[in-house]
């Protein structure tokens, strides 16, 4: 399908935006990306393990996440990815992927060839150097999870992966006050946190009980942000957002 939205309306140019300091003409440059975009169902592989991508990934509606499956069939989700997101920017110099990326709802994504991203990082170092905030920012919300996954409670680890999700969402324009569309399955969320299904259901309702959040047609509210943050041990610095891109920071 053919664009029929500029990338400068889209959540990656607000995201990019929140980031880093694009001049008009770098944002100008984006813009005119060539961009394929299409939808695709939910739970449905975008790039697999061990294959070799010749594009990029916008997310531009929907969730999409990364995983691994090891060899019993188990999954480990390593990333949620939001609208705004290019989960597979990596690609550009890693030929290989190490690992899958897919969708976990019905979602609208953009393709840019890697031939057209590396003229355009040729052309305007400038976007090269967003696209590299980025991936290393990418690794510093790994590492995040990585610590929450070694140190922090299973409840400090659901509370930080909401919290985080309320901050990034808030941050492209994605959420209203301290409520935003929660589109995960409890196995999805399991999945990442590396819990049980019973134990995240046992977990969100303590959270509901409490008074902290509440769920309702798969949106959430944040009932009680400062005692949310206080549960999860949560830090947005290793977001790197600017100071008024997210108004909870």
């Amino acid at each position: 399908m053919s664009r029929t939205t500029p990338l400068g309306e889209s959540p990656m140019f607000a995201r990019l935006s929140n980031i880093f300091n694009l001049s008009p003409e770098d944002r100008a440059a984006i813009e005119r990306l060539p961009v394929t975009i299409r939808d695709h169902p939910a739970d449905q592989d975008i790039v697999s393990d061990g294959e070799r991508p010749t594009h990029c990934c916008i997310v531009l509606e929907g969730f999409t996440c990364r995983y691994k499956v090891i060899s019993d069939g188990r999954r480990q989700i390593l990333a949620f990815n939001i609208p705004g997101d290019v989960p597979d920017l990596l690609s550009l110099h890693l030929e290989v992927m190490d690992h899958s990326l897919a969708t976990l709802v019905p979602s609208r994504l953009g393709f840019v060839q890697h031939a057209h991203m590396r003229e355009l990082c040729e052309a305007r170092p400038s976007v090269a150097a967003a696209f590299w905030r980025e991936t290393l920012i990418d690794g510093a919300a790994f590492r995040a999870w990585i610590t929450g996954m070694g140190r922090l409670s299973a409840r400090a680890r659901l509370a930080h992966l909401l919290c985080e999700l309320m901050m990034r969402l808030d941050a492209v324009g994605l959420a209203d006050g301290f409520r935003y569309k929660l589109p995960l399955t409890q196995a999805e969320i399991g999945d990442a946190l590396g819990l049980s299904v019973v134990h995240i259901n046992r977990l969100l309702q303590d959270l509901k009980a409490e008074g902290h959040i509440s769920i309702e047609r798969k949106t959430l509210t944040i009932r009680d942000w400062d005692k949310l943050r206080s549960i999860a041990h949560f830090d947005p610095s290793y977001l790197h957002l600017k100071p008024r891109a997210s108004s909870l920071a």
